[in-house]
């Protein structure tokens, strides 16, 4: 017995609903998208003091000379007569006054042509003296008493020079401080113009350093600098200088300008070490700062931040300023203190989305 020909199409169509069916369904879940959910961190936007700053590198060195009101940090001394070196009176090392004798030379001719002319000084006022008083009781001349004074004058003057003899056969420190260098020895033949010692004064050093001269304009003299011994995240500062001097000449061969910081008495560092000096140029008080990690800048240079409100972040056009360490300044409309911006998660995010806020580690740990 045969079905008829529309039972049979009844059930073709029925078949092909049943088949159809879970297609349909599937269609309807892929029209219906999951809702994204981002992790990520937050901290407060807040205000700080920032500054603009510098970076050089240079060497501890003696101060140079600055005018009558400031003694030089050191000296380098040259033998000022030539002679046998007989006497070494200081160490490498030692701390010396001002006026004491380091190097003697044999000095025996000078004193003796000292004592000579002392005596001659002596025999020139006793003349004098004489010819005067004779002149009172009419017993010589005027021309007599003339000579007599000439005589004086020239016996003044071989007794300066003697003096002045004398004294260059003694090297004598011409400031307070440390003797750094040594090089004679009792014994030895010292040449006029010859180094004998140099002298420093650790409580009067600089830093000269080098400032890249695209940047030397903003650099100026009064201005604070902090001194490392190396630049790093934890690295903390030796000691602060101020700068010093700003040279108007440019080095053609490494295109930097010369620049000296002063430094405090008792600054901890010794002439000749290596630093690396932050200069700050400029401050800002009082301007609204969020971690650089937080800003996201895109291929033209257009920055944002994400700001978070109840289960939203939302993207907030912000203007970059100065860079300070990991902070970093902003400015723009709708962003405040206290507004609570992404740091982790940041990156990538769309303009708006909802997240979940991770507990800081002392809230997560409790």
């Amino acid at each position: 017995m045969f079905a008829s020909p529309s039972s049979h199409l009844t059930r073709v169509l029925l078949l092909s609903l049943a088949l159809c069916a879970p297609r349909l369904a599937g269609g309807a879940e892929e029209e219906k998208k999951p809702e994204t959910l981002v992790t990520v961190s937050v901290t407060s936007v807040v205000r700080a003091t920032v500054h603009a700053t510098v970076t050089a590198y240079g060497t501890v060195e003696t101060a140079p000379a600055a005018g009558a009101s400031r003694t030089a940090g050191g000296a380098r001394l040259a033998a000022s007569a030539s002679g046998l070196v007989v006497a070494v009176a200081a160490t490498e090392g030692q701390r010396v006054e001002k006026g004491a004798v380091l190097v003697q030379l044999d000095a025996r001719a000078a004193d003796a042509a000292v004592t000579r002319a002392q005596a001659g000084l002596t025999a020139a006022l006793q003349a004098r003296t004489r010819q005067t008083r004779l002149l009172a009781a009419e017993g010589t001349s005027e021309r007599a008493v003339q000579e007599a004074e000439e005589k004086l004058a020239a016996a003044r003057a071989e007794l300066s020079v003697a003096q002045l003899q004398q004294s260059q056969l003694a090297v004598r420190a011409p400031l307070g401080g440390i003797v750094a260098r040594l090089t004679v020895k009792p014994g030895e033949w010292l040449d006029a113009g010859k180094d004998v010692a140099e002298i420093i004064d650790p409580d009067r050093l600089v830093v000269t350093v080098q400032v890249p001269s695209t940047e030397a304009r903003a650099v100026q003299a009064g201005q604070t600098a902090a001194i490392y011994g190396r630049l790093g995240a934890t690295e903390k500062p030796l000691t602060t200088g101020t700068v010093q001097f700003v040279s108007p000449v440019v080095l053609a061969a490494n295109d930097t300008v010369l620049t000296r910081l002063a430094l405090p008495q008792a600054s901890g560092v010794r002439p000749g070490q290596f630093v690396a000096a932050r200069i700050v140029t400029e401050e800002r008080a009082d301007r609204l700062v969020v971690p650089a990690e937080s800003i996201s800048t895109d291929a033209e240079g257009h920055s944002t931040i994400a700001i978070v409100e109840g289960d939203l972040a939302r993207q907030k056009p912000v203007q970059v300023g100065l860079h300070e360490g990991a902070l970093v300044e902003i400015s723009g409309e709708g962003v405040g203190e206290g507004a609570k911006v992404v740091t982790v998660g940041a990156y990538g995010l769309p303009k708006e989305t909802k997240v979940r806020v991770l507990a800081p580690a002392t809230e997560a740990g409790k």
